[in-house]
């Protein structure tokens, strides 16, 4: 800990507890051991006193004992020789301090009964509230416990102007914390400037000036003091139980405006007993390594723009959005919903023009929470009928995100933006699809509102790996296209991970069900060597959303026992999927697409299809908008098959799926592929070779046609007999 600070800190407490011991003993000679003192209409008499040491104060002779407590908890003051380490004897200090503020606050009240307002609100003449008595607790002191409130700010002093201080209030409002207000700089006080500046405050604010002096900061540890015992069911005395709770459920922390005195600092490490740590807006010394508090217990020097974000960080609190300010109807209701033909305004993606969703994980410093811009053409500059290239970012920040969790935020963009009224999406990663429909622009919907959804959303369900989201949305092609390639090198890093892994090596596979709105009964079970039909989740990214949301759309499925080696059916699989198809699909096989294949959905980035003439299978890809050999462009074969169907002759799979070495292994694998659009062909090539040098074919990539050899089974098959392609001298595949 820093010596400075501990300095500082311990000579504060010495000035308090002496300052306390001098008006305790005047209060002695003037009114006797037996005048009742303690806070007004509470249960807690002095609450810190009362919570840490289960001491009752009741009359002015019960002071003598805690201010022998504080006494012995005083350290001696800090010298140039000193070899203890600083942190426990501030600490120390810190709880010296605090409880001799509450003897010295309820003095005041003996004294001086008119000088704190009773009630919630500040009256005309006296804008300090004092301690919060009983009937304010239980009223506001749930919204600590069901999450209303998470925390609160205490703040010491006052902001360098009245404009600065109207903002943090703002924005501490804006993230439900209340502002609890004491201390001056200067001859001013945060809570004066707010109300000069004609702000509202009093406790139905949520802006609470509690007292002018710095030992007011005594009322906001007291409150969260009596939430422990009132709301946590501690008993007094068991100090251990309540700076943990407050710790691990009360997200509060102090602000000291200005320039910090030692009366200050003995305050803030009575703070950091709480858990509570210290945002400064000027620079004093740092304390940096974590221990009592969750991370960091004293950063400093932070602009006053940043401030508030800065203390939400350092305090690890994670930020709810309860309303999703768009002007249209939001809910799974609309999950399902349609946008075709004359009621699209805007369409992006779905092979019309590029489209990308792209997740990644930034510094804290690099993301302003609930930031959304739209780069490029919005709705409003753009006429009904519009085809538009589209790039949604969404860059997110914490302590807790990991790359890993990438994909998982990644995925939930599909369903989120479905629960808009009047908006479709289909897909995934660069291969998305989104229409929205004329009544939803005709409401005010726009582009942005697609941010504003993905920051609440997220936010409300992921929220507690992550502290910061912000979200861009390029519309200009020449961006979309640079996004793209930075997307698709970040994609192909998180394929990567699962190379080596086999469906042997591990006992549980995972489902995803994120696609039934659009098809019911699909279940998708995604196994080692077998990514999910989307392309966006692979074995592993499964297992991390399971643990990020254990009742989620991922979820294992324990495989049983082995059913069919060569076909891939398991017991375990079996079960789960007619439970999760409810009913509608009791088995299907992992590796065939002939043997009752997997079931299918809208998602899917290929689907391949049986060629019977040439004893062998197709796939297309959904960016190809082309006729293929089996007579059906990709938008048919996804409209006949795509709806959660298992059709013997048909399957939907990813593109990385065709690499990798259980591909439709049943019924011969990759070297069965006959033909696939030249544009996959040069995505995939190296890894198709890769994969069919392993099964003793060099150069495979060059035996499979495309388009330009032919688009019906009669044209390509010379071309596949001229390169004498493997599939030809397999056993038939309908056999």
């Amino acid at each position: 800990m820093s010596k400075i600070i501990a300095s500082a800190a311990i000579r504060g407490a010495h000035k308090i507890v002496d300052q306390t011991e001098k008006k305790w003993q005047e209060a002695m000679d003037k009114k006797g051991a037996n005048q009742p003192v303690g806070f007004p209409n509470t249960a807690y008499y002095l609450p810190i006193i009362y919570g840490m040491l289960g001491t009752k104060v009741e009359k002015l002779g019960d002071m003598e004992q805690v201010l022998k407590k504080c006494k012995a908890l005083l350290p001696p003051l800090v010298k140039e020789t000193h070899h203890l380490p600083y942190l426990a004897p501030a600490l120390d200090a810190g709880m010296a301090t605090f409880f001799a503020e509450e003897l010295l606050e309820a003095i005041r009240y003996m004294e001086h009964p008119d000088f704190y307002v009773t009630g919630e609100d500040p009256s005309v003449n006296n804008l300090w509230l004092g301690a919060a008595d009983d009937v304010i607790l239980r009223k506001r002191g749930v919204e600590f416990v069901d999450g209303t409130a998470p925390g609160f700010a205490a703040i010491l002093g006052a902001a360098p102007t009245n404009e600065i201080a109207v903002k943090i209030a703002q924005e501490c409002q804006e993230k439900n914390l209340y502002v609890f207000m004491a201390a001056e700089t200067n001859g001013k006080r945060f809570s004066e400037q707010l109300h000069e500046s004609g702000v509202q405050v009093g406790w139905p604010t949520r802006l609470v000036p509690f007292g002018p002096d710095v030992s007011a900061t005594v009322f906001a540890m007291g409150f969260a003091t009596r939430a422990a015992m009132s709301f946590g069911g501690i008993q007094p005395g068991e100090y251990r139980k309540i700076l943990l709770y407050n710790k691990d459920r009360v997200f509060a922390f102090a602000l000291p405006m200005g320039y910090v005195t030692e009366e200050w600092y003995a305050n803030a490490t009575g703070a950091i007993n709480w858990g509570f740590p210290v945002i400064a807006d000027t620079p004093i010394p740092e304390i940096l390594p974590t221990g009592i508090c969750t991370y960091e217990h004293v950063v400093s020097n932070i602009p006053h723009d940043q401030l508030i974000a800065k203390a939400v960080e350092v305090r690890g609190l994670k930020v709810t959005v309860s309303q999703i300010p768009i002007p249209v109807s939001y809910g799974p209701a609309f999950e399902g919903e349609r946008v075709r033909g004359e009621d699209i305004y805007l369409e992006c993606g779905g092979g019309r023009t590029p489209m990308v969703e792209w997740v990644s994980t930034k510094r804290m410093e690099e993301v302003e929470d609930g930031k959304v811009e739209v780069i490029g053409p919005e709705i409003s500059d753009v006429t009904a009928g519009t085809k538009l290239p589209m790039a949604i970012t969404v860059e997110v920040a914490g302590r807790q995100m990991q790359e890993d969790y990438e994909p998982i935020l990644e995925r939930q963009i599909h369903h989120l933006i479905n629960y808009a009224q009047g908006v479709m999406h289909i897909g995934q990663r660069d291969i998305a699809w989104l229409r929205i429909g004329k009544q939803a622009v005709d409401k005010g919907f726009k582009i942005q509102h697609i941010g504003v959804i993905l920051h609440a959303k997220l936010h409300q369900d992921f929220g507690r790996i992550f502290d910061k989201l912000q979200v861009k949305i390029y519309t200009e092609s020449d961006k979309v296209d640079d996004i793209i390639q930075k997307a698709r090198a970040s994609y192909k890093l998180r394929d990567a991970r699962i190379e080596g892994m086999t469906d042997e090596g591990v006992d549980t596979y995972y489902s995803c069900t994120l696609c039934q709105s659009f098809a019911p009964s699909h279940v998708c079970t995604v196994t080692p060597e077998r990514t999910g039909l989307c392309g966006s989740y692979n074995w592993m990214d499964c297992k991390a959303s399971f643990e990020i949301n254990p009742t989620g759309p991922n979820q294992p499925i324990k495989k049983g026992e082995l059913i069919d080696t060569r076909y891939g059916r398991w017991t375990g699989v079996d079960e789960f999927v007619q439970k999760a198809s409810r009913g509608k699909i009791d088995h299907y096989y992992a590796y065939s697409i002939v043997m009752d294949p997997m079931t299918t959905c809208g998602c899917c980035e290929c689907i391949a299809a049986v060629l019977p003439m040439c004893n062998g299978i197709m796939t297309v890809n959904r960016e190809f908008t082309g006729d293929t050999p089996c007579g059906m462009k990709f938008t048919t074969l996804a409209g006949t098959i795509g709806g959660g169907l298992s059709t013997p002759g048909f399957v939907g799979h990813s593109k990385y799926n065709i690499a990798q070495r259980k591909y439709l292994i049943g019924d011969g694998g990759l070297l069965r592929m006959v033909w696939m659009p030249k544009m996959l062909k040069e995505e995939i090539r190296d890894r198709i070779n890769t994969r069919a040098k392993e099964m003793g074919i060099d150069n495979f990539i060059d035996m499979i046609a495309d388009e330009t050899v032919g688009i019906t089974e009669e044209a390509i098959l010379p071309f596949l007999q001229e390169k004498n392609h493997p599939a030809l001298a397999m056993d038939p595949i309908l056999g």
